[in-house]
């Protein structure tokens, strides 16, 4: 009997069992031996002396009084016993298993595994046998169940399959890997993970599979970069150095060392005949915009056409007026088409776009409209490219020969998620501040301190300038007691009648309302903007220079930043206050996270490290995978380390004729991306 054979030969596999494996879509011994445990509990004997407080110890023990019974209500019971360990008379605690009484005898050996309170000297119990400890099995492994199998019957199961498919399991790591990072066989791996005989094989069994998931992930992704590559060649730019450096000159400032170095990496990439593939992640206000403005100057000076694409008319509206006024003295031709260019304006756009009349052509989603036809498009810009879905973007792609892609995003995404979620992509980051620019001044307070915080905003009303107002949601909730946009707006309305205009925005107006409330918010017309979160991407309103957040709380750290981001535009110094009572201490390090520093890149760490890749973008993100053993927060060494060998690999003859890479080149065959399939 082999690894491929069906689960159900296994001794104790009944019909009803092998359905429960199915669901967990285990149909093979070899899917068996790879559902891995998600962790292993450590019975080690410990001593209470070394154990701190509040700890889960395993300890061995003399039953020291007899046991009593408290009945607390309805199958509700809690039983009590003095053991000696060691040198320590300890009380431990059995609760709702008043059964036990019967088994604990006076003098009596017993085996105690529970959370152990120094304090109080107090073990309360969660697994126990009477008796010295005999088995040895000091790790033992905790599988995800499904259905009527419990962890003992598994674990029978499991030691069944290892025994039947010793030899039989193919070490998918070639030699040269395993040798240079000292990494256990497979067959070792596989018996230490499941059935460990200490700390140190879980350790190395773990590192072995976390190595190697994370080079096979990579390896996809590295081949689908070169597939791209080769395969849909691109179209090579040459631009007009002399053109384009005369063009920076003229900017009315100065590039920053990493604006300098983000441009050069993306010239470099439009010089190539391979397209360009390259994400630009930006903090709020690091100066994305004029990266685009150099790469798309680049492709005119080349004779190309180049188009960028926005989420909202309002943003398409901003950079169409920005990029005028920089391409101004280069007497170019830029387009703006939105949902609401409509008739002979919008005839005569497509008409001049399709002539090569129009050099850039900057937009919404109206831009993957059929109708819009590129003379010669060379050069692709997504702004906010998460807000587009893939579709979306490979349309705009697809109305040129492959043109350059650069996508841009200002939303800081720790460097694990970017090399597992755009793991295809080349990735460029603007890491500094333009010079001059304040820093935001950013307080957290108490809600029973609202009113002082409604007299500073009225304070920086007076002065002329604008503020925002954030809450979570919209309408009352009778589960959740958050303050919502639509009483805020009634009470601050109230409060500042006569004296400043309050508008009110949220993500069930339509679209035409929202567009038309911040218009009047961006020309001035309106002085308090009370919003949900809708407002968290590229809006540019230099007067606002004061944002109060209510509770901020119920929102993760890199969203809190992007809504800050939207005040400290202008020259005035601007203040953003996190109005917030959390109730954990995870929610207080958030808070505290928040007023002490305003680099998006180290928030976006702290939030992955607090939430989890899962929740870090809000929502469940396709782009990043799931894996069985491998973490992306802590695991990250191990990651970097995988990307640098898979870069490696694929681009290597030997990894696509060798017979020990063989294993690893069937994976990246089974996933389709090299037959055209999607990454999975």
């Amino acid at each position: 009997m082999g690894s491929r054979d069906s689960v159900a030969t296994l001794k104790g596999v009944g019909k009803q069992a092998a359905e429960t494996l199915q669901e967990m879509k285990i149909e093979t011994i070899h899917d068996l031996i790879m559902t891995f445990p998600y962790r292993h509990e450590d019975f080690q004997l410990k001593d209470l002396a070394d154990t701190p407080h509040n700890e889960r110890v395993t300890v061995e023990g003399r039953v020291e009084s007899e046991p009593s019974v408290l009945f607390l209500g309805k199958k509700k019971s809690r039983t009590q016993v003095r053991v000696l360990v060691g040198r320590h008379l300890v009380k431990a605690i059995f609760f709702n298993q008043p059964y036990v009484k019967a088994k604990l005898h006076l003098g009596e050996i017993i085996t105690l595994t529970g959370k152990w309170d120094r304090g109080r000297q107090v073990i309360t119990v969660s697994n126990h046998s009477i008796g010295p400890r005999t088995d040895g099995a000091d790790f033992e492994p905790v599988y995800s169940l499904k259905g009527s199998i419990h962890q003992k019957t598994f674990r029978k199961l499991m030691r069944q399959a290892l025994d039947l498919a010793k030899g039989d399991m193919e070490d998918c790591l070639p030699k040269s890997l395993v040798e240079t990072y000292q990494l256990a066989p497979i067959q070792d791996a596989l018996e230490w993970v499941h059935f460990p005989p200490d700390g140190e094989a879980v350790k190395q069994a773990r590192r072995r599979f976390v190595y190697e998931e994370l080079l096979v992930f990579q390896l996809k992704m590295q081949a689908l970069r070169k597939k791209n590559r080769e395969e849909e060649g691109g179209s090579f730019i040459d631009y007009d150095l002399e053109r384009l450096k005369k063009f920076i000159d003229s900017l009315p400032f100065d590039l920053t060392a990493a604006q300098k170095r983000v441009v050069n990496e993306i010239c470099k990439d439009m010089k190539e005949p391979f397209r360009m593939n390259r994400l630009l992640q930006g903090d709020v206000g690091s100066g994305k915009t004029v990266v685009a403005a150099i790469a798309l100057y680049a492709a005119h000076s080349a004779g190309l056409q180049g188009a960028l694409m926005a989420p909202t008319e309002i943003l398409a509206e901003q950079h169409a007026n920005t990029l005028e006024q920089w391409f101004r003295p280069f007497s170019m031709n830029i387009a703006l088409l939105t949902g609401s260019v409509k008739g002979k304006k919008r005839q005569l756009i497509l008409e001049q776009l399709a002539a090569g009349e129009i050099d850039i052509l900057i937009g919404t989603h109206a831009l993957i409209q059929p109708e819009v036809k590129f003379h010669k498009l060379g050069l692709v810009i997504t702004d906010e490219q998460h807000r587009f879905g893939v579709d979306q973007r490979r349309v705009l792609k697809d109305k040129g020969y492959n043109p350059d892609v650069l996508f841009m995003t200002a939303t800081p995404i720790p460097r694990t998620l970017a090399i597992s979620a755009f793991g295809e992509m080349d990735v460029s980051i603007i890491d500094e501040m333009p010079v001059g620019r304040k820093e935001i001044e950013t307080y957290w307070m108490k809600k029973d301190m609202f009113g002082k915080i409604v007299g500073r905003m009225e304070k920086e009303l007076s002065a002329g300038r604008q503020a925002y107002v954030i809450c979570p949601l919209i309408e009352e909730s009778d589960k959740l007691d958050y303050q919502n946009a639509v009483d805020l707006f009634q009470q601050l309305s109230m409060y500042f009648k006569d004296r400043f205009t309050v508008g009110l925005m949220h993500g069930r107006l339509h679209s035409e309302e929202k567009e038309q409330t911040m218009r009047e918010f961006t020309e001035g017309k309106v002085d308090v903007l009370v919003s949900t979160t809708v407002v968290e991407v590229g809006v540019n309103v230099p007067n606002a220079s004061f944002m109060l957040i209510y509770d901020a709380e119920r929102f993760g750290l890199s969203q809190l930043h992007q809504l800050r981001g939207r005040v400290g535009r202008g020259s005035e110094q601007s203040y953003c206050v996190l109005l917030a009572d959390p109730k954990t201490e995870i929610g207080k390090e958030r808070m505290a996270t928040m007023t002490e520093t305003n680099d998006g890149f180290v928030l976006a760490e702290k939030d992955l490290q607090l939430r989890g890749p899962g929740d870090f973008f809000g929502r469940k993100q396709s782009g990043i995978p799931e894996f069985k053993m491998a973490d992306l927060v802590h695991d990250y060494r191990a990651l970097e380390t995988a990307r640098k060998d898979a870069e490696k690999l694929i681009s290597g003859a030997e990894f696509w004729q060798a017979e020990e890479m063989r294993c690893l080149r069937q994976q990246i065959e089974h996933s389709g991306i090299l037959s055209g399939g999607r990454l999975d």
